[in-house]
């Protein structure tokens, strides 16, 4: 069976070298290539690769968030980040997000092939460094902080408008603030809360105790 490819990297040179491993290889095809993450979702829907090889940090949409819309969208592929970043704030989002298995660069050629190999299978594979922090993310004692420490007054204000029914340009005038403001604290709430939308976070909001 061949296992198609969806290259996603900002780097022209690593996109090269990275086609460069798998076109020598008959078991895979380089299906494309994509500059950023919403190329790559976009790429992904049209050429249904069966394995996305994706860099995290890359202008506009970054890899976390391409991996949550391939998650949405096209749940059957297979996401394998592949890059130069090891640290907690890296990691730990583009698992949550749905990653695969999460290599790095400088990951032997043999390594990469295997790692693909087994993401195609839907195992996960991880570098011992990534391993490592994962472990300790999930040892770690987790504070519990008060529900009305996650969001500013100002964002609590909007929620609790939102829950009584009120559009953005309503809350706008109440509050007097532009709309465009209103949309920034509720994405930023939104992001808080780990939402998606305005019924999301208004039931977020009631299970937090930040609404009565």
């Amino acid at each position: 069976m061949t296992i198609r490819l969806l290259i996603v990297d900002d780097h022209p040179i690593v996109r090269d070298g990275l086609r460069g491993i798998f076109d020598q290889d008959p078991g895979f095809e380089v299906a494309g290539e994509a500059a950023d993450g919403a190329e790559a979702v976009e790429r992904a829907l049209a050429l249904a690769p069966d394995v996305v090889l994706l860099d995290l940090r890359m202008p506009g949409v970054g890899g976390v968030e391409a991996i949550r819309r391939l998650r949405e969208r096209a749940p059957q592929v297979r996401v394998l980040v592949v890059t130069t970043y090891d640290s907690d704030a890296d990691v730990l989002p583009a698992i949550e997000a749905g990653a695969t298995g999460y290599l790095l660069k400088d990951a032997p050629r043999e390594e990469l092939v295997r790692a693909v190999r087994a993401a195609h299978q839907g195992q996960a594979v991880l570098a011992p460094t990534v391993a490592q922090k994962l472990i300790g993310a999930v040892r770690a004692p987790q504070p519990q902080p008060q529900p009305s420490a996650l969001l500013t007054d100002r964002e609590l204000e909007i929620l609790r408008l939102v829950a009584a029914g009120t559009s953005n340009k309503e809350a706008a005038k109440r509050l007097f603030i532009s709309e465009a403001t209103v949309k920034t604290h509720l994405l930023h709430l939104y992001g808080k809360l780990g939402v998606r939308d305005r019924a999301a976070a208004v039931a977020a909001g009631y299970q937090r105790g930040l609404l009565t």
